[in-house]
């Protein structure tokens, strides 16, 4: 990888043989190997353009991927009259809106539907994995030429950070290649918390002092880091040297600040909060989303399980179905208490959908044709299907969506103009979105 040229001579050749960075080593951000204070740095030297905005209707996302192509027979769209080698082998049930169904194992989800919005007219023409990933998470096609940056990086790069928090964080890790920056600077990729929150002994990468160090030492380093930048500035007169001790600055105040010691501290919750979640990846992943956005992180992505169920689906959706129904359903609920839901625009998303028919090894393959994506709060209606498969989920029946426009009605729920253009390497200007359209029909 191509480092971005801030990135390039942290080492100092100092006479202890340590590093500037040696002196504060806050984790490693999205596996791109930038240390908090060099993405801060990196962040303030990128130009921030001025943004048209407009009023939003969401402050935050919480975009919860399902990795491998959720079956839409199986959950968000199931046929309850088709023939069994179509239907699969569970038995759709009912919800709280009228004539609705969902599969069988989203016992809990069925209760909340009237909450929700599910839109089963999906639709794009990539059937890989890598390329249907890349159109979900950018809404764009895969390009030879160029990587789009996720939407996640696009918030960061419009909006920056709120309240002393990374403006985008993974949960536990950036799920995929296209969840970063695409063509922009690394300094928007996304803070990955590093670790699960539902390991018993789960504590994040960044922000947490080194082992063996204490807070007497931590501040004893931060001096001698003072002391190291003031020769460096005194010897070299470099500018850069001043700017750089300033995101050293930012990122000591970041993890002695107790507002973010106490965003990431899952263990502050209450124990029935943890368990109405769910004591488990899906439960606390979705937990901990919910305690950064309503600490100020205005884009989240967490990933569970995998989808990809070529083989036994009947056994893969019972291992994974159970704890992703109660865990978004009581993500739901406690965004709706907490009064967060009206702000916090919640995605569950996968790269595609699967065949219509049940193949030969009790499974279902890869299909982009049509699949589903549910959203809820954030400014979304509330109790609606919108589009339709035809009667085996083959293709869209009615009001198709791509991927285009599922970014930029988004984007429009943020206050971001998804048309507004970037600039790409090159110093090409590319829309932050080309040719979607907000599908007010989404939006209460």
């Amino acid at each position: 990888m191509k480092m971005h040229p801030l990135c390039q001579g942290n080492h100092l050749d100092l006479r202890s043989g340590a590093s500037r960075r040696d002196f504060l080593y806050v984790g490693m951000l999205g596996g791109l190997g930038l240390s908090l204070p060099e993405m801060l740095r990196l962040q303030a030297a990128s130009v921030m353009p001025d943004v048209e905005t407009f009023k939003p209707i969401a402050d935050s996302v919480i975009h919860i991927y399902l990795p491998g192509g959720m079956a839409q027979h199986e959950s968000w769209d199931p046929k309850p009259f088709a023939s069994p080698d179509y239907r699969g082998p569970y038995t759709p049930i009912k919800t709280s809106i009228p004539g609705e169904y969902v599969g069988e194992k989203f016992q809990n989800i069925a209760k909340i539907m009237n909450k929700l919005t599910v839109i089963r007219s999906m639709t794009h023409g990539e059937a890989a994995h890598e390329r249907g990933t890349h159109n979900m998470f950018t809404g764009y096609r895969p390009s030879p030429a160029l990587v789009y940056p996720s939407m996640g990086s696009i918030v960061s790069h419009e909006y920056g950070p709120r309240k002393n928090l990374p403006p985008y964080v993974c949960i536990p890790n950036m799920p995929t290649n296209f969840a970063g920056t695409g063509y922009l600077s690394s300094s928007f990729s996304p803070f990955s918390l590093g670790a699960d929150p539902a390991a018993a002994n789960f504590r994040v990468q960044d922000l947490d002092l080194p082992a063996g160090v204490d807070e007497k030492k931590f501040n004893s380093r931060r001096s001698i880091l003072e002391a190291v930048n003031d020769h460096f500035a005194k010897k070299e007169k470099a500018d850069n040297l001043k700017a750089m001790d300033t995101f050293y600055d930012r990122a000591y105040s970041l993890i002695s600040s107790k507002a973010a010691r106490d965003a990431f501290d899952i263990n502050a919750e209450p124990a029935a909060v943890r368990d109405e979640y769910g004591r488990n990846e899906a439960g606390q992943r979705m937990l901990m989303a919910r305690r950064l956005v309503q600490s100020g992180v205005r884009f989240v992505t967490l990933s569970y399980g995998g989808w990809d169920m070529h083989t036994g689906i009947a056994g893969g959706m019972r291992s994974l179905m159970p704890a992703f129904d109660q865990a978004y359903s009581t993500l739901i609920r406690d965004l709706e208490r907490t009064g967060l839901l009206k702000s916090t625009l919640v995605m569950v998303s996968s790269e595609f959908g699967r065949t219509p028919k049940i193949n030969k090894d009790a499974g279902r393959d890869h299909w982009p044709k049509v699949f589903s994506v549910t959203l809820a709060g954030g400014g979304v209606k509330a109790g609606q299907v919108f589009g339709a498969s035809d009667a085996t989920a083959t293709e869209p029946e009615r009001d198709p969506i791509g991927p285009e426009d599922l970014a930029t009605t988004i984007y429009h729920a943020l206050g971001i103009v998804a048309d507004k253009e970037l600039m790409a390497p090159g110093n090409r200007p590319i829309e932050i979105v080309d040719g979607g359209n907000v599908r007010k029909e989404l939006l209460g």
